[in-house]
């Protein structure tokens, strides 16, 4: 049996989007209920640049369909400045800060490591071993947020599910099979990122999902996708989503066993300067 195709967009607040995807006049305040009614999921970029706050978390989750979903990008206090290491309160102040108030909606999460950042196992073991694996699992974690947060926290979460992670890393040095290896120990998923060509590019599988990000093949954050390229695409992702690997000269560990209940397939636009990224999704998810 498949598993399930989201496909969205890497954030929705971009001026240059106004008048040419969506509607001239409309609000600011219902651009993400405007968006969640053209596709299925969408990344909350915000969180990588500061903590968000609950009460935003809560607005998004009620503008947006019953069936929605958000993946949320890890903050980049940890993956860039802290580096992965130390990172056990950040981690809390993080799923403290309101991420939990999703509740049903709360996708994977998305860390996102720099360029100057080169693979280093047992970091990335320190690092990944901390994260929750349920809602409950970060709940408990928030609880451990500091002063930061006292006044403005949600550490609570509806039920227990289970929490998602995904990784996209841009130093050449994570193209090992250790990497690939490290991540199936954790069941985190590599990211398979389509950078036209300024970072590395991994499609190996290691976990029971897939995360793909595309900013362009062309030309970064702008370039849109041609019918072509987005026919190879749905290709890549039917396969995923079927439970098989795709053997490319992008897959640097050994091939992932077949999932017979298939993977889910998270999908998400970063062409964004050129008001590409929404129609792109579209026009991918159409395809699928």
């Amino acid at each position: 049996m498949p598993g399930t195709v989201r496909v969205g967009t890497s954030g929705w607040v971009y001026p240059p989007w106004r008048g040419e995807f969506y509607p001239k006049g409309l609000v600011q305040r219902e651009e993400l209920a405007y968006l969640s009614r053209k596709v299925n999921t969408v990344e909350v970029n915000g969180s990588f640049y500061s903590l968000q706050r609950p009460e935003s978390f809560q607005r998004w989750r009620d503008s947006t369909p019953e069936d929605f979903v958000f993946a949320v990008k890890g903050p980049r206090f940890i993956t860039h400045m802290k580096r992965l290491k130390d990172a056990r309160t950040p981690l809390a102040n993080f799923f403290a800060s309101g991420v939990l108030a999703l509740g049903r909606k709360l996708g994977p999460v998305l860390w996102q490591t720099p360029a100057t950042l080169p693979f280093d196992a047992d970091v990335l073991h320190g690092f990944l071993g901390q994260l929750p694996r349920s809602t409950g699992e970060a709940a408990r974690l928030a609880e451990e947020h500091d002063h930061r947060l006292d006044g403005r926290s949600w550490p609570r979460a509806d039920e227990d599910r289970p929490l998602r992670h995904a990784i996209e890393v841009r130093h050449p040095g994570f193209a090992v099979p250790g990497f690939a290896e490290v991540l199936r120990a954790h069941g985190v998923a590599c990211v398979t990122a389509d950078t036209a060509g300024t970072w590395p590019r991994f499609e190996d599988i290691t976990a029971d999902f897939a995360y793909v990000r595309l900013h362009g093949d062309v030309e970064l954050y702008a370039s849109g996708y041609t019918d072509s390229a987005l026919d190879a695409w749905a290709g890549k992702i039917r396969t995923w989503r079927d439970g098989r690997d795709v053997r490319s000269e992008f897959a640097v560990a050994a091939r992932a066993p077949v999932a017979t209940s298939g993977r889910d397939v998270y999908v998400y636009f970063d062409n964004d300067m050129k008001v590409k990224a929404p129609r792109d999704a579209q026009s991918l998810a159409a395809r699928l």
